[in-house]
């Protein structure tokens, strides 16, 4: 049973969940602009919180939901198809809405530039639908509701870096890094107020199962074809790998306290 009063409060959960990644933006900043070990260590530590959370929590919560909607192999069948939907889109989406310039030779910075504006998209795109699901547990068990809204924000945490580091390796611009990392946060509390107003007695969760698989799909696309790479060259492969694995573990770790 839903508690329309809790309204105000999944509101504001939804919207600090998406704030964090203003906080993971200015965490960025602390290395300099030319420091590539820095950025490279970024990276790596945001694929392995994007791979994690995909496969472990957000891939796992699809199959589970349209399992019980279509029953077990019908159901498995539908979250894989969805998952690969999902990268698929993303494969579209850097082919026809940021297109590389094939007359000339790509540059480091725009490349990375690139990397960072895709992951914006990415995660702009994942967080409408985190959004509606941080706001419909605060209004089902507000101590649900914390507990996803926090760990939520630790993994917005990382993947705010995730968005800021590149972009504002590759302009120096703080502000525009942190503008890019606050929109794709911002999105969170807008999926909420959608599902609220459009979706509240019409919300499906069949489509909702579907997203989850898809959204699932966009991270670990995102994770292995642009952080990964990137957060790789430069001969910076260990630091890198290192990195991914702690962002794992943290992501783990934090899973399993809250």
């Amino acid at each position: 049973m839903i508690e329309t009063g809790n309204v105000m409060l999944a509101f504001v959960l939804t919207l600090l969940a998406g704030l964090a990644m203003a906080v993971g933006s200015m965490i960025s900043f602390i290395g300099k602009k030319t420091n590539k070990k820095f950025l490279s260590a970024s990276l790596g530590f945001a694929s392995g919180v994007m791979i994690y959370v995909a496969f472990v929590e957000i891939f796992m919560e699809s199959r589970e939901s349209l399992s019980e909607i279509y029953g077990g192999s019908k159901g498995i069948l539908i979250a894989v198809i969805s998952f690969f939907a999902g990268m698929v889109f993303m494969v579209l989406t850097e082919k026809f809405c940021l297109k590389e310039n094939e007359d000339e030779e790509e540059s480091e910075e725009k490349s990375v530039y690139r990397m960072g504006v895709m992951t914006a998209i990415a995660i702009g795109i994942h967080n409408f639908p985190e959004g509606m699901a941080i706001f419909t547990s605060v209004l089902k068990t507000p101590a649900l509701g914390f507990s996803v809204a926090a760990a939520i924000a630790i993994h917005n945490i990382s993947v705010g870096i995730a968005v800021s580091a590149p972009i504002y390796y590759a302009t120096g611009s703080r502000k525009k890094a942190f503008i890019f990392s606050l929109t794709s946060g911002l999105v969170e509390p807008l999926g909420a107020l959608v599902g609220y107003i459009i979706f509240k007695n019409y919300l499906n969760e069949k489509i909702f199962g579907m997203l989850l698989a898809a959204v699932a799909g966009i991270m670990v696309y995102i994770a292995l074809d642009e952080l990964l790479p990137s957060a790789q060259s430069d001969g910076n492969h260990h630091i890198a790998t290192y990195s991914m694995i702690s962002g794992m573990i943290v992501m783990a770790v934090s899973l399993m306290i809250i």
